[in-house]
């Protein structure tokens, strides 16, 4: 079996967090698998964008290729059936009353790394990937820094395992992030992440940004178009 700490499990949805993630991961470690989940997600075309991701990814570099194993997905829809969000029903994107965004999806992250590490144990992998970030923190409290050592620690004792999880992104924003991407695998990188990747909480993939498709107003689309606006202008002032 393949030493725990030379592979890992990447989260990976179809979006530019989860692909840089991905990038990373294929960087670090001698053999990377992904996971995904279907949860009855309102934008699942980020489903339909994932093998086009990891098609790219291998096109990208010959190692990257050598590295990347299996992809695997997961029926999570469990999540849908529990109670509407933003992000499983048709209902307007808002604030609740418990002064968290309505596109919060409660224990999504927290059941996410439970199926990743339970996964992981099989496939002797050490270490779970994801991109959640506190930085641009957007209200959820699943993707807070310690939360996943909590998770973390959880899955050590719950698995009798040594289970890690990696979050290359949790304190970078999104221009940190884009750059990133480019440090990772340049401009061929950062082209097909935003060509191929999918962010839009709404679905849309209609309308081609600078920074990729999208509706550009959802919290989602506004992150992101914020995060590469402010990492032009950088390159700029760089120069």
């Amino acid at each position: 079996m393949t030493q725990p700490l030379s592979s890992a499990l990447v989260l990976f949805s179809g979006g530019q967090d989860s692909a840089t993630c991905l990038a990373w991961a294929l960087a670090r470690f001698e053999r990377v698998e992904t996971i995904g989940f279907d949860y009855g997600q309102r934008h699942a075309i980020e489903l339909a964008c994932r093998p086009k991701v990891l098609a790219a990814i291998r096109q990208l570099s010959p190692v990257w290729a050598a590295r990347l194993g299996e992809d695997h997905m997961i029926d999570a829809t469990v999540l849908k059936s529990l109670g509407a969000t933003a992000m499983t029903h048709e209902v307007e994107i808002s604030m609740t009353a418990a002064g968290l965004p309505n596109t919060f999806v409660p224990g999504r992250n927290l059941l996410f790394f439970t199926l990743a590490g339970a996964l992981a144990v099989r496939r002797g992998i050490g270490v779970l990937v994801g991109g959640m970030c506190e930085t641009d923190y957007s209200g959820y409290p699943d993707c807070r820094a310690d939360t996943l050592k909590a998770q973390e620690e959880t899955l050590r004792l719950g698995l009798d395992a040594d289970i890690r999880i990696g979050a290359p992104l949790m304190y970078l924003d999104k221009a940190a992030t884009w750059q990133l991407a480019q440090d990772l695998g340049g401009d061929a990188l950062v082209a097909m992440i935003g060509e191929e990747t999918h962010t839009c909480y709404l679905g849309e993939r209609g309308a081609r940004h600078a920074w990729g498709y999208g509706c550009g107003t959802c919290p989602a689309c506004e992150l992101r178009a914020n995060g590469w606006q402010r990492w032009q202008a950088g390159k700029g002032n760089a120069s």
